[in-house]
């Protein structure tokens, strides 16, 4: 007899799976023998599977110095951006830079209402960013106004479609702000009342520190653009020579506020900024373009303007006393007993002083409103800069004091064309101004000034009228 037959089984399709598939990789891997040659292999490729795949979802963090240095380049390409952007408007004319600073308004005023906190419940009350939105335009509608009035009176009096907005802008204005009062107090809904009288103070407190003092900023421009250009200028020459000289010398801190402000830097910043300010002022003062008022929205550098320069730019004689120039001085040193200095000089003094020792204290204030709601920047409107707030933090309070000072101590107050038609067109009946007008023609004939004939014209036209 042969030896008996062993029970050898063939792998059949449905003997190890009914339904009927074949047997996967993965299943005969978990069928083999652990400590088999075979499983530690797959195992191993697995592994090194799974390690690429997870470098790929997850790619090596850069060091701290790569990031510095990715930062630095950024904000490095993004200040020489701003500086041309900034000079090539400040060159092309004043319409650019309202312009500008109309821009900075709404995006700073965006950025600080934007770093309140929303508790999540109250994001979609009704007319909550819609007022917020409203009370800017409102207020910038008021603030504009005023300015185009009063600066521009003599096109928007005697134009019949501008005249009833002139006369009645402040009503106007005060009626649009009701509405939007209105519309809040129907707005308010149990439960959420703290959240928005909350929201209703941080927006006139973000109206008043941001819209309002940047709307006496561009007074300044229509003042002149030197009184726009060179405060700016000396908040960024004191910026940069804080920095420096707290890099260099710097060892006492200055406030708890900005730990890294030192006392020194602050001090030597302020010499600085008296130095160049000097400086700029009087490169600034060689031109009509810097120091005239603006009477020509189109103008630019290569038009210029034209005015009688204020007194404070035209230099005046000094005496100097007795005692000093009579001191004894070696070689041929003498001190001449007059100096021919301007006046602008001796305020820019003060101005440089106020960017130096005061105007600082808007950035801190700016900071300590950041560390209140925990945040670094304001926003990310200006790659490796933050936001515009960030920027402007200084440059708002600074304006405001160059506004103040200016109609205190600087600005000349006479009678203008704008003022006289002011005056006649709100102050006078027709029929007086008609007298007005056929005086004034009178008065330009007797002077030799017109001919004869415009007089006449005149008459005629006015008789005719009556």
């Amino acid at each position: 007899m042969g030896k008996p037959r062993r029970s050898v089984q063939f792998p059949h399709r449905g003997s190890n799976h009914q339904n009927g598939r074949r047997a996967s990789i993965s299943e005969s891997d978990n069928a083999s023998e652990p400590g088999s040659p075979a499983s530690s292999t797959r195992a191993a490729m697995n592994g090194k599977l799974e390690t690429s795949k997870e470098e790929d979802e997850n790619p090596p963090e850069q060091s701290e110095y790569d990031k510095k240095k990715a930062n630095f380049i950024t904000r490095a390409i993004w200040t020489f951006v701003m500086i041309g952007g900034f000079f090539t408007a400040l060159f092309s004319g004043h319409l650019y830079l309202i312009a500008i600073i109309t821009g900075i308004q709404i995006v700073s005023f965006k950025e600080v209402i934007a770093i309140a906190n929303v508790p999540s419940k109250a994001k979609n009350l009704r007319f909550t960013r819609s007022l917020n939105w409203y009370f800017l335009g409102t207020t910038m509608y008021f603030l504009y106004g005023e300015s185009v009035i009063y600066y521009f009176k003599h096109i928007v009096l005697v134009d019949r479609v501008l005249l009833p907005f002139a006369t009645h802008h402040r009503f106007i204005s005060f009626m649009l702000y009701v509405i939007g009062f209105v519309f809040f107090v129907g707005s308010l809904q149990k439960g959420h009342y703290r959240f928005q009288f909350t929201q209703f103070a941080w927006t006139h407190m973000a109206l008043y520190l941001i819209v309002v003092q940047a709307h006496f900023v561009m007074n300044n421009l229509f003042e002149g653009l030197i009184w726009f250009f060179l405060p700016a200028s000396l908040v960024i020459i004191n910026d940069i020579f804080a920095y420096v000289c707290g890099m260099a010398f710097g060892r006492t801190q200055l406030i708890k506020l900005s730990p890294k402000k030192t006392v020194e830097g602050f001090v030597g910043a302020w010499a600085c900024t008296i130095i160049l300010g000097f400086g700029i002022t009087n490169v600034l003062m060689r031109y009509k373009y810097f120091i005239c008022p603006v009477n020509d929205l189109g103008a630019n550098i290569f038009t210029g303007l034209h005015c009688t320069p204020n007194p404070v730019f035209v230099p005046q004689a000094y005496h100097l006393p007795s005692m000093l120039y009579d001191l004894p001085l070696p070689g041929s040193l003498s001190i001449p007993p007059t100096l021919n200095i301007a006046p602008m000089q001796f305020h820019i003094l003060v101005f440089a002083t106020f960017a130096s020792l005061i105007a600082p204290f808007g950035g801190f204030f700016a900071s300590g409103l950041k560390r209140t709601f925990k945040v670094k920047d304001f926003g990310e409107s200006i790659p490796g800069h933050g936001g515009i707030t960030d920027r402007m933090d200084c440059q708002f309070i600074m304006g405001f004091f160059t506004f103040v000072y200016y109609q205190s101590f600087i600005a000349v107050y006479k009678a203008s064309v704008g003022d006289v038609i002011q005056t006649a067109v709100q102050g006078l009946e027709p029929d007086e101004i008609v007298e007005v007008v056929r005086g004034l023609s009178k008065y330009l004939v007797n002077q030799g000034m017109v001919g004869d004939q415009m007089l006449e014209c005149v008459t005629d036209v006015m008789g005719k009228r009556r």
